[in-house]
């Protein structure tokens, strides 16, 4: 890590976590959940023009001393240097995007983590989809989360693919394989998946982050409180009220910055 040192009560103190973490499944579970419960997924620093830096240093001051999130590489970045931090033996992934019909390219990180002799995918990074929780590798078997189902199975030549129940439907969400990942596949998905004009993320504001019982989801000038069945929409137009929704529900603080934003479309009602 370059002489960089993670830096633990302070990673607690952003987490709000005061249990001990042990080497456990219980464990690995307690600190997904917390830093999915306290740090935000978004992509603001690449709406504002900026790039995208994965340096040790540089993804802990921001997402750990700053009011920010950000988008998988750096979220789940950081939290594969918690694991580490922790004594938890994990490693990076690839994953190629399935939620268009087509696979992405390997544009979606997440972690495997070793418990007790078995294998786990920890992602704190993939929108409302995120599991609230660790999924085993055990193919065909539905893990449940607050409401949430997931399954892992087969998929084919993509390796294992990771779906979602929705409604009555399985979803996929991504797949990934078990193959080595260095610093340099991470740097090239970072830099197509932040700076490619046909990646979404360049093309569109956004920012999770679940609540108790729910989930808040921004796109662009519409904020989504989803809770059980039901769902609140919320219409933000730019300016101080924008700002105010981010900082309330997401824990985002832009002030200084806001007007570098890039102009994303105002939705019409019912789009």
């Amino acid at each position: 890590m370059s002489g960089f040192s993670f830096d633990v009560r302070l990673y607690r103190d952003r987490l709000h976590l005061s249990e001990n973490i042990s080497n456990t499944a219980r464990g690995l579970r307690v600190l997904q959940q917390a830093q999915l419960y306290s740090i935000p997924i978004e992509n603001f620093d690449i709406q504002l023009g900026r790039g995208i830096d994965l340096a040790p240093s540089s993804l802990f001051e921001k997402l750990v001393c700053s009011p920010r999130g950000g988008y998988c590489f750096e979220v789940n970045g950081l939290f594969l240097m918690a694991l580490q931090a922790f004594d938890f033996e994990a490693r990076p992934l690839l994953g190629r995007v399935h939620l268009t019909g087509e696979p992405s390219g390997r544009g979606h990180q997440i972690s495997l983590v070793k418990v007790g002799g078995r294998y786990w995918i920890a992602d704190v990074g993939f929108g409302k989809d995120t599991p609230l929780g660790p999924l085993l590798l055990d193919i065909g078997v539905v893990q449940e989360f607050k409401g949430q189902s997931f399954r892992l199975l087969d998929g084919g030549v993509f390796g294992i693919m990771v779906q979602k129940l929705e409604g009555e439907q399985w979803k996929n969400l991504y797949s990934f394989d078990m193959e080595h990942v260095c610093k340099a596949d991470i740097a090239y998905g970072n830099h197509y998946t932040s700076t490619s004009p046909h990646s979404f993320f360049t093309t569109s504001r956004f920012a999770v982050k679940p609540f108790e019982e729910g989930w808040a989801v921004l796109f662009n000038h519409r904020l989504k409180l989803i809770q059980r069945d039901e769902e609140q929409v919320i219409a933000l137009p730019e300016g101080q009220e924008y700002l105010d929704a981010l900082a309330k529900y997401f824990g985002i603080k832009l002030d200084a910055d806001y007007e570098e934003l890039k102009p994303v479309p105002i939705e019409k009602d019912g789009n």
